[in-house]
């Protein structure tokens, strides 16, 4: 195994084990165990351990939801109702090719905050942050005003979180498919109402 494939699949295996299991229910053993990747070599790419590792695998998590975002976004340009549909569809889509045993990263850690240091808390933050935005931005090109577009969006990412969390108890995607609906309706009536 060369020495970045020992440190991609520590990262893929960390944010596999986080998203199924949480941060401080994953050790470094299982983490080395199922990469594959040597104590050696993984200290050498991540000289702060798990800490490092959680930061990294965060980063690389949010710069894929942002991509999905952004790929959904440009196909449904000035669409706000289509573009919500398309997130709960996608987000449903990864739940149940997941077989409802991943939730968010993010989500995961957010709810461990006491167990995170400062950088990890930090990025856990940014990455919803600069998700949030994205989402408002494509509010913005359809026509929300900022303090609409921001609501919306900061309204949409809880709902897509919380529906995660459902779906993976439930183990059914019928959550999002549910919250498409409701969201729908509520914006077409405030359309209309414009």
């Amino acid at each position: 195994m060369r020495k970045t494939d020992a440190r991609d699949r520590a990262i893929a295996t960390a944010t596999r084990l986080f998203r199924g299991q949480g941060y401080t229910a994953t050790g470094l053993t299982q983490i080395l165990a199922e990469s594959g990747a040597p104590k050696g070599s993984f200290y050498f790419h991540f000289p702060r351990g798990k800490a490092q590792l959680a930061e990294e695998a965060i980063d690389q998590y949010v710069a894929a939801r942002m991509a999905v975002q952004a790929a959904i976004s440009a196909d449904t340009t000035g669409d706000a109702l289509i573009f919500v549909r398309r997130l709960f569809d996608t987000f449903a889509a990864e739940m149940v090719a997941s077989d409802f045993q991943y939730g968010c990263l993010m989500q995961n850690l957010a709810n461990e905050l006491p167990a995170l240091d400062a950088e990890l808390t930090a990025r856990v933050a940014r990455g919803f942050v600069d998700s949030t935005e994205m989402i408002a931005a494509h509010f913005r090109g359809c026509g929300f005003d900022t303090a609409r577009a921001a609501a919306t969006a900061a309204a949409l990412v809880a709902a897509l979180e919380g529906a995660r969390t459902i779906a993976r108890l439930e183990r059914t995607p019928a959550v999002f498919l549910a919250l498409a609906d409701v969201s729908a309706e509520r914006w077409t009536s405030r359309v209309i109402e414009a």
